[in-house]
């Protein structure tokens, strides 16, 4: 009988512990998840953030890149990895909301199968046109469009990416329907632009900043509430009367049922490495805006994707768009 009271005491012991260590992040490598190729714009902010968690943490954490699927393959493999915290997943409006209206049976419920951890960082689109436009503001790009809409063609990063659903939101507030040209990336896409062989992108400000300064495009509008500060001289699609309001936002998620405590301790190491001014000093040049603290949370971050969801089902459906 003491035997068997020593082994039930033992085996309590064990459980607890057990218990304690699930709820507390593991030591060694942690994997941020950038589920886009490598040296792409969530490429680079991945790595920016990785660097400062890395930081604030006090622990290593790798970027991979799982491609496929406009991001959902990577982000796919995190709803399905062992809810430890020891992989987390940058996702953006493609992965995370479009995703849900996008396709005909979406490879994953964005409420359902994560753990929202934190809002990192957000920008503003940028309409560019070749220099051979004949069209150097958004009214006279309106014009141009809706006069010229069976000739043309507009050029994406892919299927479903940020660039396509930002042009086809674009597109139906317009009223026109103008021929897509899908890229693998939006360097390729780019090169097509400055020939003169597509005629318009809804780019990142990070992506198409050089060739705007550069003089190689020309940019019509921003579509931000306000002015991006990295590209001050370009005026908003609203500022020139046109109500089109589309921001790219990127931030983490957990596997599902992942334990309050790590969800907690990753979400401040997060706003923590985003204070940083080493973090804020490469995010800020790049047209990526980072949100003030109390829309860091992982609360916050929970509503703003529901709601993101559902601002946009709407007007993806009714373009007829899907994914395969």
């Amino acid at each position: 009988m003491a035997t068997f009271r020593k082994l039930v005491v033992v085996c309590g012991a064990l459980a607890i512990g057990t218990a304690a260590n699930a709820q507390t992040l593991k030591s060694g490598t942690l994997s941020l998840v950038v589920p886009f190729a490598s040296g792409g714009p969530s490429d680079v902010a991945g790595r920016i953030l990785a660097q400062g968690m890395a930081e604030t943490l006090g622990q290593t954490v790798v970027v991979e890149n799982p491609v496929g699927g406009g991001g959902t393959v990577g982000s796919l493999r995190v709803s399905r990895s062992t809810p430890d915290g020891s992989q987390f997943v940058l996702g953006n409006n493609g992965t995370h909301s479009w995703s849900q209206s996008l396709y005909k049976v979406p490879p994953y419920d964005t409420i359902r199968d994560f753990t929202p951890l934190g809002l990192a960082v957000e920008s503003p689109r940028v309409i560019i046109v070749p220099n051979s436009l004949p069209a150097n503001t958004l009214p006279e790009f309106i014009a141009y469009v809706k006069a010229n809409q069976d000739k043309i063609q507009f050029a994406s990063a892919g299927a479903g990416s940020a660039s396509h659903v930002s042009c086809i939101l674009l597109n139906a507030m317009l009223g026109v329907n103008v021929t897509h040209v899908p890229y693998r990336g939006l360097g390729p896409a780019m090169q097509d632009l400055i020939a003169g062989r597509v005629q318009y992108i809804c780019d990142s400000v990070s992506t198409s900043k050089p060739q705007i300064e550069g003089g190689q495009v020309k940019a019509v509008a921003t579509t931000g509430l306000k002015r991006s500060p990295a590209l001050p001289n370009i005026p908003t699609a609203k500022e020139q009367g046109l109500d089109f309001d589309v921001l790219t936002w990127q931030g983490l998620f957990l596997a599902k049922d992942t334990p309050q405590p790590i969800v907690t301790q990753l979400s401040q190491a997060m706003s923590k490495a985003l204070d940083l001014p080493s973090v804020r000093g490469r995010f800020e040049p790049l047209g990526e805006e980072i949100p003030a603290p109390d829309r860091r949370s992982p609360e916050y971050f929970k509503q703003f994707v529901a709601g993101e969801i559902a601002r946009w089902s709407g007007p993806i459906k009714a373009s007829g768009v899907t994914v395969e």
